[in-house]
Parts: C-alpha cells; sequence; structure tokens
C-alpha cells in the first residue's frame, strides 16, 4: 500500500475508486465499504484509494475536548494495509481545512486531485465545512462531474449498529468481547519499552513499561487485562496492569505495564504492540506485597488458562 502524507504527491490510477472518512477502528462497518471498493476496481480494473484525515477533524474543530480514539494514525495504516487497500491518502486537518465547503471539497479534492471515479460512502456520511454536506449535495456533484456514487447501509451485529463511538464506549468500561466482535479483531495498543521502577521484578512478576506516544490513543480503564504481546516477530502471552499501582505507590501516575510469560530478554527501546483479550479485574489496593503476589498469581493463571497455554 502507498501512503501519501498530503495530496501533493499522490499521483491517480486510470480508474480510482475512492471512499473518504476518518475511519477510527477500521472495523467491520468500514470493512464492509472497503471490500466494496475493492470489488469495485477487480470488475474496473482499478485501484482503491482511501482519504483520511490527521489529527482527527475533532481535535481540531473543538480543541477543547480531551478526544480519544481506537488507532493512532500508524495503527490505521496498519489495518488498511492488511485490508488490501492500494493507496491511502492522509490529508493533513488544519483549521483552514476545516473551513472548506463540501463543493470545495469534491471539486479541488475528489475530482481535481484524486480524479475519483467512483465514491462509495457510508450510510451517514457528511463532509465539508461544519459537515454541511450530504448524501443529496454528493448526487448532484457527481452529476456535474461525471463520477459515480454508492452509498453502504449501516452494518449491524446482533441488531446493533456498529459505530467507531459504540466501540470506543466498549473499551472505555473493558467490554473487549463486544469491541473486539465489533472491530473483527483484538483490539491494539503499540508503543514502547522504557524504564521503570523495576517492582515487578522484586516481587516475582517483571513488568515491561509501555509508552504510548499518541496523546489522542484510547487506553482502557485500570484494571488487569489478559494479552498478546508481539515484539521482534513473535508472539507472546501474557497479563497488563494499567493503573496506578496503590500497592507498593504514594502516586497517582498512571503506567502501562505488561508481565510476558515465557519471556526473559531485554526489550528495552523495543517497540511493542499489545493486543486485548480479556478484562480480568479492576485494579485494587492490597493490604500488603504479599496479597498481592498471591493475586498476580491467581491473574497469571487465570491468564495462562484464557490463552490455552
Amino acid at each position: 500500500m502507498k501512503v501519501y502524507r498530503g495530496v501533493e504527491n499522490f499521483v491517480p490510477p486510470t480508474y480510482p475508486v475512492v471512499t473518504t472518512g476518518t475511519f477510527d477502528g477500521v472495523h467491520e462497518g468500514h470493512m464492509v465499504i472497503l471490500d466494496r471498493i475493492k470489488e469495485i476496481a477487480q470488475q474496473k480494473n482499478g485501484e482503491t484509494v482511501v482519504v483520511s484525515f490527521d489529527p482527527h477533524p475533532r481535535s481540531i474543530i473543538h480543541p477543547h475536548l480531551d478526544i480519544k480514539l481506537i488507532h493512532s494514525i500508524d495503527e490505521k495504516i496498519e489495518r488498511l494495509e492488511k485490508a488490501g487497500i492500494d493507496h491511502f491518502v492522509i490529508i493533513p486537518f488544519t483549521k483552514e481545512f476545516s473551513r472548506i465547503s463540501s463543493f470545495e471539497f469534491v471539486r479541488d479534492v475528489l475530482v481535481n486531485t484524486l480524479n475519483a471515479k467512483l465514491l462509495v460512502i457510508g450510510y451517514d456520511h457528511q463532509f465539508g465545512r461544519n459537515r454541511e454536506g450530504s448524501v443529496t449535495e454528493l448526487e448532484d456533484y457527481a452529476l456535474t462531474y461525471g463520477f459515480e456514487i454508492e452509498q453502504i447501509e449501516a452494518q449491524t451485529f446482533e441488531n446493533i449498529n456498529i459505530s467507531s463511538t459504540k466501540i470506543r464506549k466498549a473499551l472505555e468500561v473493558g467490554d473487549f468481547e463486544t469491541a473486539n466482535q465489533f472491530l473483527g479483531y483484538d483490539f491494539m495498543l503499540s508503543g514502547k519499552v522504557v524504564h521503570g521502577n523495576k517492582l515487578g521484578s522484586s516481587i516475582g512478576f517483571p513488568t515491561a513499561n509501555i509508552e504510548v506516544k499518541s496523546l489522542h490513543k484510547l487506553i482502557p480503564s485500570n484494571g488487569v487485562y489478559i494479552v498478546t504481546v508481539e515484539v521482534d516477530s513473535h508472539t507472546y502471552g501474557g497479563m497488563l496492569n494499567i493503573g496506578s499501582k496503590p500497592t507498593v505507590n504514594n502516586t497517582e501516575l498512571k503506567t502501562i505495564e505488561v508481565n510476558i510469560f515465557d519471556f526473559d530478554s531485554d526489550l528495552y527501546g523495543k517497540e511493542v504492540k499489545i493486543n486485548f483479550k480479556h478484562r480480568i479485574r479492576s485494579e485494587q489496593k492490597f493490604d500488603s506485597v504479599d496479597q498481592l503476589k498471591e493475586q498476580l498469581a491467581k491473574d497469571k493463571e487465570a491468564s495462562l488458562l484464557y490463552l490455552g497455554q
């Protein structure tokens, strides 16, 4: 997949089949759209083009809000590449860009720059300044500029419409069964291993401290989770704690620490990917370190059983 950070270097293929949106999570509903543009591109001997924005539009339009997203931009790139997309165009979203009208977006971006031949959109698609553009307007623009448009209906799971908002809400409360079903894969968190206080090693459960660079990355609520960890092209089971470690700390500083099973190598400075499977329990304060160790042993046993190890 070719990635373009801006439209300046994009050279349109002969028959671009385009879709546009934020695509936070690249979930099962999004996959219906992506599969459709791939199907059309194959029929028309064309190529697929996904257009999205970075940073997320809401973080620019509403800077006072604490925006939390399922994916960082790099994670989104990874998911779209796995989906088999040919071209991913990332438009830098600025205050100036937010002011362009729906007409200008269609004329200047979709038509003059991307040379869109067919545009596939979701059921709730809106675009342009203040989200003024509707499907009706798009249909009018399509007639004016000579491209086709196709709209995809809302996708459901057990009669519930799939949306990024619903996935985010499930993740925030640790409901990974729902979130992962809607996503179609395990929620992931990527970051670099940094030095910690090594308290885990002192009680027999050494942990890798994960630093997440993306400011808007959604971090699940404090608690203990069953995970798998991808590092150096290998996957390991593990259990992860998010929180302030109240039994051994006198600070509210939130950390992300993972105990990787059957692993004994130096990880400092390496990038790892955490795949969340299941929430075991909330973070809690124990009366003693010994009680904490007993609970961690139970957590590990539950994790190994869940992972089938």
